[in-house]
């Protein structure tokens, strides 16, 4: 039997060139576990839990191999790494200076990170449900404090317990099969959008086949009466759809780009480019029900 020994942490660390990868994997499991076991059911696709991919430059979270979740950068922990987190932090083009963010799904923390970093005024909620993702957290370098917070609940149940308490909640919650089910149902945009203040901001992270996410992104229409913007991540499956409490929504995009030049000096993300792609964007007929 191959067996791991456990790190000073608790995690199990396999060399990656089982997966014909250079570096680590590593996983959340008991000390004496199979590594052949573990091998042979991360590549079928068995393996339940998440896992890190490490080469010492760059880590990864992965639920399974066919699906990238995060990427961290280890020199620059703090950098936007994948698309569609840059494309998500368009919303500040809208609500330039936001005091309470909610983040549904916390992932590999790239956009809680970002928004501490870069947004000092602000309050950060992640809301996990799985307990394997939040203990992962240390190892992207997610850092709670008074204005960081990490909660595991599921946000169908979390979201209702207050209404019009957030300036922008960031959806980017996923499973091993794909959009979670807790966004499955007419219920959660609704009380997503009771939650927000009425000059509120949902931006939903929308990734895979188009038939996989169409259902939700009508049911986001609905909830917001179709003051809803959706942009496509070039070179990518991820669609970024942007919600609007505000009934003047969209507002006049001329009016956006002086806004968008200070964004860009600020945070050193190309905003007049979000701001070119959201205002082709408005003008599309949305994909049908």
């Amino acid at each position: 039997m191959n067996q791991t020994a456990a790190t000073p942490s608790g995690w199990l660390e396999l060399p990656a060139g089982i997966l014909s990868e250079e570096g680590t994997i590593r996983v959340i499991e008991p000390a004496g576990s199979d590594a052949g076991q573990l091998r042979d059911d991360i590549i079928a696709g068995r393996y339940a839990k998440p896992f890190i991919l490490d080469d010492g430059r760059v880590r990864r979270l992965y639920f399974t191999l066919r699906y990238l979740q995060s990427e961290m950068r280890v020199k620059d922990p703090q950098r936007l790494e994948l698309a569609y987190t840059r494309k998500m932090m368009a919303f500040l083009l809208f609500h330039p200076n936001p005091k309470r963010i909610l983040l549904v799904g916390l992932g590999g923390g790239s956009l809680a990170k970002f928004c501490h970093r870069h947004l000092p005024r602000a309050r950060i909620t992640a809301i996990e449900i799985d307990p394997t993702i939040i203990a992962m957290s240390e190892q992207f370098s997610v850092t709670p404090d008074e204005r960081l917070a990490i909660v595991q609940a599921d946000a169908a149940e979390f979201l209702p317990t207050a209404q019009a308490d957030t300036d922008v909640l960031l959806l980017d919650a996923f499973d091993r099969n794909g959009i979670a089910p807790t966004l499955s149902n007419p219920a959660f945009f609704e009380a997503a959008r009771r939650r927000l203040r009425p000059n509120g901001l949902l931006v939903a992270n929308l990734a895979g086949a188009e038939d996989n996410w169409r259902p939700h992104l009508a049911m986001l229409r609905d909830a917001f009466e179709e003051r809803v913007v959706l942009v496509r991540v070039s070179g990518d499956d991820n669609h970024i759809a942007f919600a609007s409490a505000d009934p003047a929504f969209p507002p006049h995009w001329s009016l956006l780009e002086k806004t968008a030049l200070g964004l860009q000096r600020r945070h050193g993300l190309d905003y007049p480019e979000f701001l070119r792609k959201l205002k082709r964007a408005a003008t599309k007929r949305l994909p049908r029900r």
